[in-house]
């Protein structure tokens, strides 16, 4: 067969990318798992939905949301280490996943590691610079860190672009 002909480079890169795809009855056994996950979440049933998530995940390793759902689960459990873990391979798979960075700088919050939530904020800003969620957390930080002018100007910031916790926390006088 002539490899200079253009036909056969486009079978070949056909073959090859279409090896990295999942076959469509997988992506189904996870979309199914994960809107189980879902529903069973909004029922309260926390450890069963991780166990959805955890059947989507082995579907599609790949499946960016199941792993942001699992890992917040998992921190409303305070399995923190498993819900950074979650959020850490999100961001391995997708470095630019904004989502991801909030989450984790929430969860980082969470175990008072201000400084590796504000790192995470400010990827996250880098990457979005309009992400409400991300100022409004960078906000806590700083008032962990006992930095009360830089939270209320993120707070500010926040509440300019839309969010209602923050408004919330600038009425309550915090800032004044």
């Amino acid at each position: 067969m002539d490899i200079r002909k253009p036909l056969y480079w486009i079978s070949i890169s056909i073959i090859l990318f279409s090896s990295f795809s999942l076959p469509a009855q997988d992506k189904k056994k996870s979309d199914l798992a994960y809107k189980k996950g879902m529903q069973l979440f909004t029922q309260g049933k926390t450890k069963e939905a991780i166990k959805s998530f955890d059947i989507a995940i082995k579907e599609d390793s790949s499946y960016e949301d199941a792993w942001i759902k699992r890992g917040f689960m998992k921190g409303m459990l305070s399995d923190f280490e498993g819900e950074l873990s979650d959020y850490n391979h999100v961001i391995k798979l997708y470095p630019d996943h904004v989502h991801a960075y909030v989450s984790r700088g929430g969860a980082y919050n969470r175990l008072s590691e201000y400084e590796k939530g504000i790192a995470d904020f400010n990827k996250a800003l880098e990457l979005d610079p309009d992400n409400q969620e991300a100022y409004n957390n960078r906000g806590f930080a700083k008032k962990g860190l006992g930095d009360k002018e830089g939270a209320c100007d993120d707070w500010n910031k926040s509440k300019q672009k839309g969010n209602a916790e923050a408004k919330i926390i600038l009425k309550n006088n915090y800032c004044k």
